[in-house]
């Protein structure tokens, strides 16, 4: 629901960014793989209950997550870039994994520290699995099909109330307010839930 709104306050900032970055020796697959790295040190910060560690870890991992995009998308503006989406499939897996992490990882710092119960953050995972077995279908589809969705990503997105900008804000919340983790996952769960009986219906009505 944020993406499109945030990703147009973000694009001067990270532009400028990628300009700073664009050095030999700095690629935007580099970058993809240091967000990660940061991503899963960020989860294994939050399973060992350094929250803080995990919180700027996080934040971090998901500024370069970010500033990826922009190096490609200025290397490719004036022919530097590789061609092919390799990079946009690395990205998104990336990303895949970053978020799983990150909540397997806040069910253990919190299961161990508050006694949290593991039942929410598996609610979270099923609805991430669906969800992004919706979207990924679709763009899958869309591709082979010319129905595709160009919106500056690799990826035909179908956006709805949970996207991007929600995932990281949720996860940061987990890493700030930690023992509250378990009742916002449930939450959470509920509105990817939605997201994903969104994506279903919108994707099926527009490949048809």
């Amino acid at each position: 629901m944020l993406d499109q709104p945030v990703r147009r306050i973000l694009n001067v900032p990270l532009a400028g960014a990628a300009r700073i970055l664009d050095r030999p020796g700095i690629t935007p697959d580099g970058l993809t793989l240091t967000g990660l790295g940061l991503g899963l040190a960020s989860a294994t910060a939050a399973a060992l209950q350094w929250w803080a560690v995990a919180l700027v870890l996080w934040l971090v991992s998901r500024v370069i997550d970010g500033l990826d995009g922009a190096l490609a998308r200025r290397r490719r503006a004036d022919g530097r870039g590789a061609p092919g989406e390799a990079g946009g499939f690395l990205d998104i897996t990336a990303d895949f994994v970053a978020y799983g992490a990150g909540v397997v990882g806040v069910a253990i710092g919190a299961s161990a520290a508050f006694d949290a119960p593991w039942w929410p953050f598996l609610l979270v995972l099923f609805a991430y699995y669906v969800n992004g077995a919706a979207f990924l279908a679709f763009s899958s589809i869309a591709e082979r099909t010319g129905r595709t969705i160009d919106d500056g990503r690799s990826l035909s997105f179908l956006g709805r109330i949970a996207e991007g900008t929600e995932t990281i804000t949720v996860h940061a919340l987990w890493l700030i307010v930690p023992f509250w983790a378990a009742p916002i996952a449930v939450v959470w769960a509920a509105i990817v839930a939605v997201s994903a009986v969104q994506r279903m219906v919108v994707g099926y009505r527009a490949l048809r």
